[in-house]
């Protein structure tokens, strides 16, 4: 019978180029910027055809924006792997993940930040996947502060995330040696005194 069918075959080669360009892109937007890197530089280095990157990415912004969600999923994952723990236990070592992320050698700062600051538009999609991400990390807060009696758990959350922000910058400008100290003091300052005691 003539004619193309797709096997498992084809599958698998669009979603390993797919992932080569994705995996390209995740590694340059972070070391250097995402405006500092073109798309003839993506390409070269994954290896793909130019067709076959516009065919997953008809736009830059849509690279950048796959990246940033991309870039969440990891984020969700990491806190995932955390596993079930009292909610204060759980708030303060969603905090460590900063000190163990500022300790890996290449460490920029966040990516979400570190995006958002190319992308001051609000209103366009590379910032409002960013804006998504961030609203889960607060309602997440929100729910574990709530669990663990914060009296205003909607606004610790606030707080939480507005030091988690200058935690995230500290750590890539300034390196502080005392970071995992520093982070940890910071949120049982927020925190305050546990609902148990």
């Amino acid at each position: 019978m003539a004619g193309h069918t797709t096997d498992i075959t084809d599958i698998g080669r669009e979603s390993s180029a797919r992932n080569r360009v994705l995996d390209t892109a995740t590694r340059l937007f972070y070391a250097e910027g995402v405006h500092a890197v073109g798309i003839d530089r993506i390409i070269a280095e994954a290896g793909v055809a130019k067709a076959t990157f516009y065919k997953y990415f008809p736009a830059k912004d849509e690279l950048v924006r796959a990246y940033i969600q991309n870039q969440s999923r990891l984020g969700r994952a990491a806190i995932d792997r955390i596993g079930k723990r009292p909610a204060r236990d759980t708030v303060l070592a969603i905090f460590d993940l900063v000190a163990d992320a500022a300790a890996q050698p290449g460490y920029r700062g966040c990516p979400f930040l570190n995006a958002a600051a190319e992308y001051p538009d609000p209103d366009h999609p590379v910032r409002q996947a960013i804006g998504e991400h961030r609203r889960w990390k607060h309602d997440l807060l929100r729910d574990l502060l709530a669990a663990d009696g914060n009296p205003d758990p909607n606004t610790s959350a606030d707080i939480l995330t507005v030091a988690g922000d200058g935690l995230l910058i500290a750590s890539h400008l300034d390196k502080p040696a005392n970071l995992r100290q520093l982070i940890r003091e910071t949120i049982l300052q927020i925190l305050g005194p546990s609902a148990d005691r």
